[in-house]
């Protein structure tokens, strides 16, 4: 342990008859780099007075050698093993600290602890977070800095805060994270893109290197926070795509089973997306209306129906490449597979299947009260079922003709996509 002491002062507080310190609590701890003098007093005291402290053994080399509580690494891997570990330490222990980098609620531990455990009343006390100290090393406006974290994301995640156009954080997993990030900028075709990797803010050995993605900057450190300007290469790659619904076809893998550009974007908007919501895409395909929906909120999510195990590839692979990949999850046979789903969703889309017998009646069942739902039909068969439950339920019908520029040797024509019959309705009953 850090052969830090405390100073005369604390240890003569640790002694003292101050009965909140001597109750029962959970703390989580926000601590920088620096250690543990540059923590609050209130801090310091929740650590010394503490029978248990845990966190990386980083953080707890942070901790003074004559603070007595005991002190215990996280388990790994965390998620799976955090609910019996917390459950051994609260029946050891009284006072529980745990030790959070910076912000605990900052893509920290102090979140985890929170979502597993809504019951419980933990005592939260953050430091300054990474992100706040990157931004004032580089002049940047907190307010205005989207951060992304590799820690508990794939690299995938990265694709839609580049096609954001702004200016980012991302908070490393380890010390090859900034090497990664250069290899996708260079695939995306924004290997011009400044780079800048923050290692160890706030310790002694805090370095600030900068570089670009086409020439990746060696980096020892594997607490990096790592800055990215996005630049293109060239103006007229795809480099950088839009968060508008309706991006081009061949964006997607797909097998011709796919929801096409204009119409795509017609539905999406029809879908009112919204964040925080749930997405039942039934007939999904490639994915592509789910997909979209989610790039334009934020903390959704989307199941999507599809029985085809090759589609399936295709939807993962494209949720992979437009940055959704950890917000999509994929169920068999609609409607059968609907049992599998605990939540009801928000808001529901069918694209295919909608003849299927029972289909719509067992989507329509399990839609939350106030929940949209819009279908689309091709096919004579499936408009005269639209037409029916139009008649039944209300909502409003949409006839959607497009047509696209087709060459016919000099000359030009318009070449016209199958009509679609679009219903939107809302569940008020």
């Amino acid at each position: 342990m850090s052969r830090t002491a405390l100073s005369p002062h604390l240890k003569a507080y640790s002694n003292s008859d101050d009965h909140s310190m001597q109750q029962q609590y959970c703390a989580v701890v926000g601590i920088g780099a620096a250690g543990f003098s540059e923590l609050g007093y209130k801090a310091q005291q929740l650590i010394i007075n503490a029978d248990v402290v845990v966190g990386s053994w980083r953080q707890l080399h942070l901790i003074p050698d004559d603070v007595s509580a005991d002190k215990h690494p996280l388990p790994a891997p965390l998620l799976p093993a955090l609910p019996k570990f917390f459950a051994r330490l609260e029946e050891q222990y009284r006072r529980i600290v745990f030790l959070a980098s910076g912000d605990p609620l900052f893509h920290g531990i102090g979140n985890t602890l929170l979502r597993l455990f809504p019951d419980k009343s933990f005592h939260i006390i953050p430091a300054v977070s990474s992100a706040s100290l990157a931004c004032s090393r580089l002049g940047w406006s907190v307010a205005d800095t989207s951060v992304f974290s590799l820690v508990s994301n794939d690299i995938s995640v990265l694709h839609r805060a580049l096609d954001e156009n702004q200016r980012f954080l991302v908070l490393g997993r380890d010390e090859q994270s900034p090497h990664d990030i250069c290899q996708l900028l260079s695939q995306r075709h924004l290997s011009n893109s400044r780079v800048t990797v923050l290692s160890d803010l706030g310790s002694v050995d805090e370095q600030i290197i900068f570089s670009s993605a086409h020439t990746p900057p060696e980096v020892t450190s594997s607490l990096n926070v790592i800055a990215v300007e996005p630049h293109s290469d060239d103006l007229g790659q795809d480099s950088i795509r839009s968060l508008t619904p309706g991006l081009s076809d061949h964006c997607y893998q797909h097998d011709g089973q796919l929801t096409k550009q204009h119409i795509r974007a017609l539905t999406v908007c029809a879908l009112q997306p919204r964040n925080g919501e749930t997405l039942w895409d039934i007939g999904a395909g490639a994915g592509s209306v789910a997909i979209e929906f989610l790039r334009t909120t934020k903390n959704s999510h989307a199941i999507c129906f599809e029985s085809i195990p090759s589609r399936q590839e295709n939807i993962m692979t494209n949720a992979h490449r437009l940055g959704v990949k950890r917000h999509i999850a994929i169920q068999g046979q609609a409607p059968q597979a609907f049992d599998s789903v605990p939540d009801a969703p928000d808001v529901i889309f069918i694209g295919g299947g909608l003849t299927n017998e029972n289909l719509f009646h067992q989507a329509w069942l399990r839609l939350k009260q106030g929940g949209r739902l819009v279908a689309n039909a091709v096919t004579i068969e499936s408009e005269q079922l639209l037409w029916q439950l139009h008649k039944n339920y209300g909502g409003d019908l949409t006839k959607i003709n497009v047509a696209t520029q087709h060459s016919i040797g000099s000359f030009s024509a318009w070449r016209p996509a199958y009509p679609i019959t679009q219903w939107v309705v809302v569940k008020k009953t």
